[in-house]
């Protein structure tokens, strides 16, 4: 893992004894004004008039004046070029949250002096929020503390856990800390649905922490990369609300046992009118599983429904006809 010296702004590579270190959460600007590693090594005149680096320095700057002489900040301290190690950040990017000490979320859209609850503050439309990686880096950390764009603090994770929940609509218990696993794997997934990645395949990859799962990630695969990231969740869980999504918009097609993308997460369906006979196949702490003999115009079908959602309130439901 390499870090930044907050200090020298010199990068360090560390192998097994990590120090102590903040780390950086952020959008991402075009990608000519971010930083790369090549091009933080080198730090050209060029290069210090970027954005990304003035963004790098007042996160360290930052960083000092707590106490902390490391920082990881994900635009400089991955060597993109290496496929292998790109590959080994990815399936790592969760951990690397969740192990430091303080995470600085800088939400560069908002500004200071707004009333941050109020219907449209800026920090309510901040695209951070909006972001497929930046979930994960709301959620791993031991503590966020948010800024504006110019670095004043806006507050911190503990203490906003209600305003971030009607934000974003993640439960304020996964806000401070309680284990994922206390949350379906739907519950999960509908936190991610309302956010979008640059590229396709980042709907997946930026979910594998969430879910505990690990996979070579392969830029090119499309929606098939979702997929991928399913059929890994379902070797290691029990937890069948995965197939409690709905068809909601045109990518999905009501007889696909998976989800094309995070958004089929978003709601659950209704209750079919035709329906006859209800015979229950499982039953767990997160999900029942009933197979329904019902009748159409011409046919007899089979329906297997996932109702999913904790014992002690009202289920969401699923729908697979099979025939």
């Amino acid at each position: 893992m390499r870090l930044i010296n907050t200090n020298s702004l010199q990068l360090k590579e560390f192998f097994g004894d990590i120090p102590p270190y903040a780390i950086l959460s952020h959008t991402w600007a075009a990608d000519v004004d971010e930083v790369t590693f090549q091009e933080f090594r080198k730090r050209k005149k060029v290069t210090r008039a970027k954005s990304g680096y003035k963004k790098i320095q007042r996160a360290a700057e930052q960083a000092t004046k707590d106490g902390y002489e490391w920082l990881w900040v994900d635009t400089c301290c991955i060597d993109k070029r290496s496929s292998a190690e790109l590959s080994e950040a990815i399936n790592s990017m969760f951990k690397y949250y969740a192990r430091s000490e303080i995470c600085y979320a800088l939400l560069s859209d908002v500004t200071i002096g707004e009333d941050l609850a109020s219907p449209n503050s800026g920090f309510r439309t901040s695209r951070w929020f909006l972001r497929g990686w930046t979930l994960q880096e709301l959620i791993a950390p031991w503590e966020v503390i948010f800024f504006c764009s110019s670095w004043l603090q806006l507050g911190k994770r503990s203490e906003m856990a209600d305003l971030i929940q009607d934000v974003t609509g993640i439960d304020q218990d996964a806000l401070i800390g309680h284990p994922l696993e206390e949350f379906s794997v739907a519950k999960r997934m509908s936190w991610a649905s309302p956010r979008s990645t640059k590229r396709i395949e980042d709907q997946a990859y930026c979910l594998f922490g969430l879910f505990n799962v690990s996979m070579p990630p392969l830029y090119g695969d499309g929606p098939k990369a979702f997929i991928r990231l399913q059929e890994e969740i379902i070797k290691w869980t029990d937890d069948h609300s995965l197939l409690a999504w709905t068809e909601s918009c045109q990518q999905a097609r009501e007889w696909e046992i998976l989800a094309p993308s995070p958004v089929q997460f978003l709601a659950g369906n209704g209750d079919d009118p035709h329906e006859a006979h209800c015979r229950s196949l499982l039953v767990n702490n997160r999900a029942i599983l009933e197979l329904s003999k019902i009748k159409g115009t011409a046919h007899t079908f089979r329906r297997l429904s996932i109702r999913y959602g904790p014992l002690s309130e009202e289920f969401e439901s699923r729908r697979i006809y099979l025939w």
